[in-house]
């Protein structure tokens, strides 16, 4: 073991990436950083943390912004549940902590939308505190080097990657132990074709020398994308269209949208043109288009998604849950990446 984390922290030192949130010890900018890279590869992700930071440069500032503000600057990253969370746990800090981000393990736990991987990041990186950060990353360095085909997502195989995680943590320095062990697995050990050969760990690499690099690590669920069907109905009065706040604990909570209809199968532009026109409770609405069907693929599910255009007058009554936006506004929400896409492709009549 001493070889391998001696050989690891060589290669961290020579190889390591020259990212913002490495040059701070700030416990709120590290949070800030590991919760944007959930999901979200760093090349991505730098920029989001950059604007973040500069937008809410302490806690304090970001538990006063508005929900809108906070989502509208996430836009584009996705899972926006981590924003929410985010907001939420800046505000029990200044409530609870006093305004000082919480500087134990157990503490930091505790807040809303922080996992035991991202506390611990956070606590071995800001506070020296010796706790293993396992993400996919760890897990796969792991199981290829040490031989454990313990499934990765088991009670069994956790509990293992725990124990040995825990045995390898450096003391003295778990912060950068931890981001030693994580950027060997985004650079080195990647999932897909990794370089062993140039690997200063392959002479002793369990999977390497088994040819079992392929095949680890193992993991035991496998989730099917569902499929949903997504039309979204575009009211236009002149200058004026209409949004809908999304609410319910379904994805893109609180961002905010065209009119949407979900339909339990796929329709026809007949069945579209067919179907009684929701949201409209008297009045007249003429059709105007119906856009292209658009694949928005999510981890565990597939949108299919349409845009029916319709013109309406001051005659025609619409459901008074709707929110008027005049068009030069529309870019002031928050609103998934989808309905930005279609964005693009209407041309507006103001």
């Amino acid at each position: 073991m001493h070889d391998f984390s001696t050989t690891l922290y060589r290669w961290y030192h020579q190889n390591k990436r020259d990212l913002p949130w490495r040059k701070t010890k700030d416990p709120y900018k590290i949070w800030i950083s590991e919760i944007i890279l959930q999901q979200t590869r760093v090349a991505q992700g730098t920029d989001y943390y950059r604007r973040f930071v500069k937008k809410f440069p302490n806690i304090r500032q970001l538990a006063v912004a508005r929900e809108n503000e906070v989502l509208k600057l996430w836009q584009g990253l996705g899972y926006y549940s981590r924003a929410r969370n985010l907001h939420f746990a800046a505000k029990t800090i200044i409530n609870e902590y006093h305004g000082e981000f919480p500087a134990t393990y157990e503490e930091i736990l505790k807040l809303k939308g922080i996992g035991n991987y991202t506390a611990a990041a956070i606590a071995s990186i800001a506070f020296s505190l010796p706790f293993p950060a396992i993400d996919g990353n760890v897990y796969r360095v792991l199981s290829r080097y040490f031989g454990i085909d313990l499934p990765i997502d088991s009670t069994s195989g956790k509990k293992e990657f725990a124990k040995l995680a825990a045995e390898l943590i450096h003391l003295e320095d778990p912060g950068m132990h931890n981001q030693a062990m994580m950027e060997f697995g985004a650079l080195q050990c990647v999932p897909k074709n990794p370089g062993c050969l140039s690997c200063p760990l392959h002479d002793s690499c369990f999977a390497f020398e088994k040819q079992l690099v392929d095949y680890l690590p193992v993991k035991e669920k496998k989730k099917k994308q569902g499929e949903r069907f997504f039309y979204y109905y575009l009211f236009e009065k002149g200058p004026v269209i209409y949004f809908e706040k999304r609410i319910g604990n379904d994805i893109w909570k609180n961002l905010y949208q065209f009119p949407l209809s979900e339909e339990p199968h796929e329709l026809s532009e007949k069945e579209i043109l067919r179907k009684k026109l929701p949201f409209i409770e008297n009045g007249p609405a003429t059709f105007v288009s119906i856009s292209t069907k658009r694949k928005h693929v999510l981890t565990h599910q597939i949108i299919w998604a349409r845009v029916i255009r319709l013109e309406i007058s001051d005659d025609t009554v619409i459901n008074k849950a709707l929110i008027p936006v005049n068009k030069k506004d529309i870019s002031k929400f928050a609103v998934p990446r989808l309905l930005e896409l279609f964005f693009d492709e209407l041309k507006w009549n103001t």
